[in-house]
């Protein structure tokens, strides 16, 4: 029987080497405590029966959990069930580590119960449920994802964009612009009911067994698919899914559906997929059909489900157009060789939702410390729509919040509706909240248009 020391040294594959060149550039997102350039260079040219052996000490490697609690702490988040903090965590960082380290090396490590919590989906009254998991197990999650991430990487679909490095939703929305410039004019919109909490969990472990067979790492992957869920007063024990919260969770999702993108990609289709949001775009009715058909197989095989009314073929040259990744496309009505796309109803209804809680007409904060606070969640917002080609959309919010905070003004000064509302825009008009430094998202993306290239 091999050692373990003997078994970590990955095999290279020689016959299929490639010149290193720089190799740390062509690798530049990953944690080099884990990745050396000698491990690199084995990812890149491939490793014996291309599965890895004896990465669990990599994930101890207190090096490692160093730098997995530094992104824990950079990502933020609530405390879980044990209620500490990352602060209170960093206070005595090095030992909770080390004790975290042991518990790795030795086998002994347990994670805790994941907190469940439930926050509304955008734009709507329906609850998703989070888990959180405490800062210890996000901290050995993130370890673990340091060593697997690329791993899988390496072998993921070029049209895949979710939780990936360097990639990203403006990424998938670009792609999804260029096929229907070039006359992809049938979308299959597909939606992928609970996909998150429904993962059959033994066929994913086959699919990381393809690649992992280091059983103490796979041994973990199920200690974090299984642990408890404290819900409330009770605690119960999944039987499928990958937590949503859980540092683990994106790359295991994206594990599970690389198959379905190489399987597209093979019969010819073009998907662009961001996590468990994808859309097939075809040039025909009947390919369209039968991509949809492909998508219905492999879900049922795959042991999951399409929502059997969201899932549906868009004609794009007809009103109505699309939803994905937030934005609302549609065909310009006139101008059939251009797209308008704007931000769907859901994603305005979120932000005046935000913005409601933050605007209440009984409010003891002044003018600018509201102001403020609107500003983070406008240029936020804007950030991530500012690539709207519909200029009315941003004049309507801006007009909407500038009413809300005259009904505070009016407040302030005792002044009912009836009678004072219908002068408030001569009283502070639009000059003033500018003045105030309100953030304007018409003006902000007038500017974008003024300053782009013609």
């Amino acid at each position: 029987m091999k050692s373990e020391r003997q078994e970590e040294r990955p095999v290279l594959v020689t016959e299929r080497s490639k010149p290193a060149g720089d190799i740390r550039s062509r690798w530049s997102w990953v944690e080099p405590v884990v990745w050396t350039e000698r491990m690199l260079m084995a990812l890149e040219n491939g490793v014996k029966g291309e599965v890895w052996f004896s990465l669990i000490d990599k994930v101890w490697d207190l090096r490692n959990l160093r730098a997995a609690f530094a992104r824990v702490k950079a990502n933020g988040g609530a405390a879980g069930v044990d209620h500490q903090t990352t602060e209170l965590f960093e206070k005595d960082l090095e030992a909770n580590l080390q004790r975290l380290s042991e518990s790795l090396r030795m086998g002994t490590y347990r994670p805790q119960a994941i907190r469940r919590v439930y926050i509304p989906k955008p734009g709507g009254k329906e609850l998703r449920p989070l888990g959180i998991p405490t800062i210890r197990d996000r901290t050995a999650q993130a370890a673990l994802r340091h060593v697997l991430e690329p791993i899988f990487e390496r072998e993921f679909a070029e049209h895949s964009y979710g939780f990936r490095p360097n990639r990203g939703c403006k990424d998938a929305l670009r792609r999804v612009d260029e096929l229907l410039r070039q006359g992809f004019q049938y979308v299959v919109d597909v939606d992928l009911r609970n996909y998150f909490d429904s993962i059959p969990h033994d066929r994913l472990e086959e699919r990381l067994h393809e690649r992992v067979a280091d059983r103490r790492v796979l041994g973990l992957i199920t200690s974090f698919l299984t642990q408890g869920v404290l819900e409330g007063m009770q605690t119960w024990t999944p039987t499928a899914g990958c937590p949503q919260g859980a540092v683990i969770s994106p790359l295991l999702s994206n594990v599970y559906l690389n198959p379905l993108d190489h399987l597209m990609a093979s019969a010819g289709e073009e998907m662009v997929r961001y996590a468990d949001d994808l859309v097939i775009l075809c040039r025909t009715r009947e390919s369209a059909e039968l991509a949809l058909k492909r998508m219905e197989t492999w879900a049922a095989e795959a042991g999951l489900t399409l929502h059997p009314t969201k899932t549906r073929i868009v004609d794009f040259d007809e009103r109505g157009g699309f939803d994905f990744l937030g934005y609302h496309f549609e065909r310009h009505r006139h101008q059939t060789d251009r797209t308008w796309r704007w931000p769907r109803d859901k994603s305005i209804r979120k932000l005046k939702d935000s913005l409601r809680d933050q605007t209440p007409r009984c409010n003891g904060r002044s003018l600018p410390v509201i102001i403020r606070g609107l500003n983070r969640t406008l240029c936020g917002w804007f950030e991530y729509f500012k690539h709207t080609n519909v200029r009315t959309v941003f004049p309507k919010v801006d007009g909407w919040l500038r009413l809300r905070l005259r009904r505070i003004l009016l407040k302030r000064e005792k002044r009912h509706r009836h009678n004072g509302l219908g002068r408030a825009n001569q009283r502070w008009p639009i000059r003033f909240f500018r003045e105030h430094g309100l953030f304007s998202l018409a003006a902000a993306h007038a500017a974008i248009h003024q300053s782009a290239p013609r």
